[in-house]
């Protein structure tokens, strides 16, 4: 692998550059900035941790024999290479500023007859959402170790949660999600030939249920923020980034 393979393109720059510049609104005392901070930041902290995930998907799979993801350009956290402009960019960001529902909005054409071995295969697939679970990790420790400013605090632990939803939305044993990629290699061939054919639909019987039956979603967000809490979160924080970013419905939090 050479080094130009995984250098940051510029345009991943300019979206840590717009997170980086959404926490330093969230900071000031006016609410107008402080809230367009935290939309900033939360926006723009979910398209660099798209990024992420789908690098380590894409990182793993190098490291395990499928070297053509270098000539795809998917070592270079370009997020161009892992988006259609609609269906997996516009679309994943106007269902998280709407309903808070951070759908998974990147994919890697993976060669799994490349990969070495089936423990290869899992890791492939665990390497996303566990970049989302790590991410989570990392602001809630921020937030915690740290003490930031108000605004600061709200954007990162809302931020914090959508990772940690994110992460368990994914690792899901759903045709179409990660979860059934990590378990895949291990099951019998009709069990694969079957998640093969539900693998276009499956995921969006899942997101249909999520945001058009209430006591599914509430559950499901009720687990999530279980976990949350228990990793240490401020639910307090939490609730302040949520209404900060969904400014529109009138609920301020200042």
């Amino acid at each position: 692998m050479t080094r130009s393979s995984v250098a940051p393109s510029p345009l991943f720059l300019i979206l840590l550059a717009v997170t980086v510049g959404g926490g330093v609104l969230s900071t000031l005392d006016q609410n107008v900035a402080r809230t367009a901070g935290i939309v900033l930041l939360v926006l723009g902290g979910w398209a660099v941790s798209l990024c992420l995930h789908e690098f380590g998907h894409a990182y793993l799979a190098f490291r395990n024999g499928d070297y053509s993801v270098r000539h795809k350009g998917y070592l270079t956290l370009d997020i161009r290479r892992y988006t259609d402009p609609v269906l997996s960019l516009l679309l994943p960001l106007l269902l998280l500023a709407v309903g808070g529902i951070p759908l998974p909005g990147g994919a890697v054409w993976i060669d799994r007859h490349a990969l070495r071995t089936r423990r290869g295969e899992s890791f492939v697939s665990l390497a996303g959402p566990m970049a989302n679970l790590v991410i989570g990790l990392l602001l809630i420790a921020t937030v915690v170790l740290t003490n930031p400013p108000e605004g600061l605090a709200a954007g990162l632990s809302y931020l914090a949660y959508l990772q940690l939803f994110t992460f368990v939305l994914n690792i899901l044993p759903i045709p179409g999600l990660d979860g059934f990629g990590v378990i895949e290699p291990y099951l019998s061939y009709q069990a694969r030939e079957f998640g093969a054919k539900a693998r276009p639909w499956a995921p969006f019987v899942l997101f249909a249920l999520l945001i058009g039956v209430p006591l599914v979603g509430q559950a499901f967000s009720g687990a999530v923020l279980w976990i949350y809490q228990s990793l240490g979160g401020d639910i307090t924080e939490l609730f302040k980034g949520q209404a900060g970013f969904r400014f529109w419905e009138g609920r301020s939090p200042w």
